[in-house]
């Protein structure tokens, strides 16, 4: 079992801040990430609210963080971590792989996306059904597709798509968007985009083990060639046992949970904005308040 001073987990915008943070103190760190380094930016076509860039798309700007960390030689490790366990004031850190004994744990772990729970959800999840229009958009060029969703998400995933798709269909739940201004304001500005207000996708419908059509609530039959779901998200917290509300971590001033020498930043915890500003500045609280205990 191999020990470490500090061990993140995740490596999204929070956990890679909090990694060159420390770093830069000489401090030992190690982060585990699952997937690919960036969490939740891979995902964003154009990022226009980020300092320092007019508009940037997300993956591009989580490979040049990435690239300060490797500058940087901090250790990752790529392996899913299974639980996280507090044994007499050590942080015992289970992955799939491995055991990692640290002195201090940070949380990263950030968010998933929000499903439907309908029949064979989970069966045709990156066979027709996405979350990502970045990822998988090109899969549906020249094809119609049906985003569920009306926030921020869902209208950015919609204005990507229209450029690449034949038709996009917003399926919406409420009578209007909650999504920024400009957004709605681009929104109707795209020919190939059908809006769907007060209504529900309420089943698949499966031929021949392909997606054709959604059926909504109020009975409408869309045919579409996949679906992208933008409706929220929910945390990834279920790794060791901490207060939280709602799921989300509560932390405290330093970004501490409510185990000593665990803390947690990014979209993980309870907070009021979930942006890369907020997690930035969550990581390099949290980093701070190690150091500040390390020279202690």
């Amino acid at each position: 079992m191999q020990k470490r001073k500090v061990v993140i987990i995740g490596s999204g915008v929070a956990g890679m801040t909090c990694a060159i943070y420390l770093k830069r103190y000489d401090v030992d760190v190690l982060v585990i990430e699952k997937d690919a380094p960036g969490g939740q930016m891979l995902k964003s076509s154009v990022i226009e609210n980020y300092p320092g860039f007019i508009n940037i798309d997300g993956p591009s700007l989580s490979y040049k963080i990435y690239e300060q960390v490797n500058n940087l030689k901090v250790d990752y490790l790529f392996d899913e971590v299974v639980s996280v366990k507090n044994e007499d004031g050590k942080k015992i850190v289970q992955t799939k792989h491995d055991k990692i004994e640290s002195e201090y744990v940070v949380l990263a772990t950030g968010r998933t996306s929000r499903t439907l729970n309908l029949d064979r959800e989970k069966e045709f999840i990156g066979r027709g059904i996405s979350f990502c229009a970045l990822c998988d958009g090109n899969l549906y060029k020249g094809k119609d597709v049906v985003i569920i969703g009306g926030g921020n998400s869902a209208l950015e995933e919609a204005i990507y798509l229209s450029n690449i798709c034949n038709k996009v269909v917003i399926v919406h739940r409420k009578d209007k968007f909650t999504a920024e201004d400009s957004m709605i304001e681009t929104i109707s500005t795209l020919k190939n985009v059908e809006i769907k207000f007060k209504a529900n996708v309420e089943k698949y419908n499966i031929i021949d083990d392909k997606i054709k059509s959604v059926i909504l609530d109020t009975g409408e039959e869309i045919k579409c060639d996949g679906i992208f779901i933008a409706i929220g998200y929910v945390p990834i917290n279920d790794l060791i046992d901490v207060d939280k509300e709602n799921g989300y971590i509560i932390v405290d001033n330093n970004n501490e949970t409510s185990i000593k020498n665990i803390y947690a930043c990014g979209d993980a915890i309870k907070k009021n904005a979930y942006q890369i500003y907020t997690a930035i500045g969550e990581a390099t609280n949290v980093s701070y308040s190690i150091i500040k205990q390390i020279k202690q």
